[in-house]
């Protein structure tokens, strides 16, 4: 079985590469990069605010029925440089025409306008659901992480988020697989993220695999499978309120090494009896595993009556920044 390559790893072979990432993985290890280890890091940790789209569902979600309601991804990522945020992860259900990719026109105009404002993306996402027994299910998940990549090599975001669990209409992957072993699944979903993968490395767009509390609710389910992949343009987006562990932290410094992205939620368990994060823990594992780049919060109702997507993401942005500098 491959070894999953670090994220110091990958950027430690881009950076020998005087001719582009794309080349120098493709003469190293055209299937992967094998690293028993993560590499020491490479200079200090570089953490920089970013917002998931997604905290803004409702509001999204009613400008897409009317536009005269809500907020669209243009007024997102007004907010974004209003509160002073470095990035914006723009998930891609809330685009027009999803699932299919939006127009170039479109894709130009939301372009310019985050350039304008000093922002840059820091990622996009599909659904999939690569536990499916049914491989057509599969291979349009394929399809669909491949035509977004493309989305996101125009926009010049460096990762497009792949699910590892799940989707609607399955309640979980033990009913999606019809009664497969966890093996013959994770298999499945290895060949479909491989594929994924040598479409992102034509691309320059890494495959962010993001735990979700079902097939994946450990940080060695979430390592077990990117090892199987074992291919350099796949790695982790690590999604603090998604271990479902008795201590998600050593989930999270676990993966923190071979993380490209994150999503920093509220709670441990993206639950309100959950305990809220630990902010500055947090931080200090990232920290100590090297990691250079966007760390997005992502806010969610979790159930609540009085949720507001303009007090809590300025209240956990907060938070985050008040970490980072503690922990500098």
């Amino acid at each position: 079985m491959s070894t999953a390559v670090s994220r110091r790893q990958f950027l430690a072979t881009a950076a020998a590469a005087p001719f582009g990432v794309a080349g120098a993985l493709a003469l190293a290890a055209p299937a992967g990069l094998p690293a028993a280890t993560p590499a020491a890091p490479a200079g200090r940790a570089l953490l920089k605010t970013s917002l998931n789209a997604y905290s803004f569902l409702e509001l999204l979600n009613a400008n897409a029925k009317d536009p005269s309601q809500g907020v669209d991804l243009f007024k997102v990522c007004d907010f974004c440089a209003d509160h002073g945020f470095e990035g914006v992860d723009v998930t891609g259900y809330f685009f027009p025409g999803y699932p299919g990719v939006p127009d170039d026109r479109y894709l130009i105009r939301l372009k310019r306008h985050v350039f304008d404002l000093g922002l840059c993306f820091s990622g996009t996402g599909v659904r999939n659901d690569f536990t499916a027994a049914d491989p057509a299910v599969r291979a349009e998940g394929v399809e669909r992480i491949k035509a977004w990549i493309e989305v996101a090599a125009k926009l010049g975001a460096p990762t497009v988020r792949a699910f590892a669990d799940s989707q609607p209409p399955f309640r979980n992957w033990q009913q999606a697989a019809g009664g497969a072993s966890r093996e013959t699944v994770e298999a499945w979903m290895a060949e479909a993220l491989h594929s994924c993968a040598e479409h992102g490395a034509k691309y320059g767009v890494i495959v962010a695999v993001q735990n979700h509390g079902d097939f994946i609710s450990s940080g060695a389910e979430h390592l077990s499978l990117l090892q199987r992949v074992g291919h350099a343009w796949c790695a982790a987006m690590v999604d603090t309120g998604k271990y479902l562990t008795a201590d998600p932290y050593a989930d999270i410094a676990l993966m923190a090494p071979h993380a490209v992205n994150w999503q920093i939620k509220e709670t441990l368990q993206s639950t309100t009896t959950s305990p809220r994060i630990d902010m500055r823990r947090l931080v200090g594992i990232i920290r100590a595993s090297g990691y250079r780049g966007y760390v997005p919060i992502e806010t969610l109702r979790m159930g609540r009556a009085d949720y507001d997507s303009f007090v809590e993401i300025p209240r956990m942005l907060a938070e985050l920044r008040a970490a980072i500098a503690a922990t500098a």
